[in-house]
């Protein structure tokens, strides 16, 4: 079993900035990938942001050049910088663990961007 705390949502208005960090209970290193998915109102969940191990990441065609994931091996801890957030980026964000056990989801957290 993997844990996944996720923390930096909120309301914040477009243009603005956000970070999300999402803690996992074992070492990331036994993670791959790890990341970030969302579900706007009205749609499917999708791919935000996910990282491999070795560094490689995958991002959203919507999120390309101003959302930016990253890791802390340390603090079993990714990140999503989020920038020049729009108001169609509002949604709930989930954390995402894979590893050879199945995959694993987070409870999710809000992100509320405002016109």
């Amino acid at each position: 079993q993997v844990q996944l705390v996720e923390s930096g949502g909120g309301l914040v208005q477009a243009g603005g900035s956000l970070r999300l960090s999402c803690a996992a209970s074992i070492t990331i290193r036994d993670i791959d990938p790890m990341g970030w998915y969302r579900q706007r109102p009205g749609k499917q969940r999708e791919l935000v942001a996910v990282i491999h191990n070795g560094g490689a990441t995958t991002y959203g065609d919507s999120v390309k050049g101003r959302f930016t994931i990253s890791e802390d091996n340390a603090k079993n801890t990714v990140y999503l910088q989020m920038n020049s957030l729009k108001p169609e980026d509002t949604g709930l964000y989930y954390c995402y663990a894979e590893r050879w056990t199945g995959g694993y989801w987070g409870q999710g957290t809000q992100v509320t961007v405002s016109s």
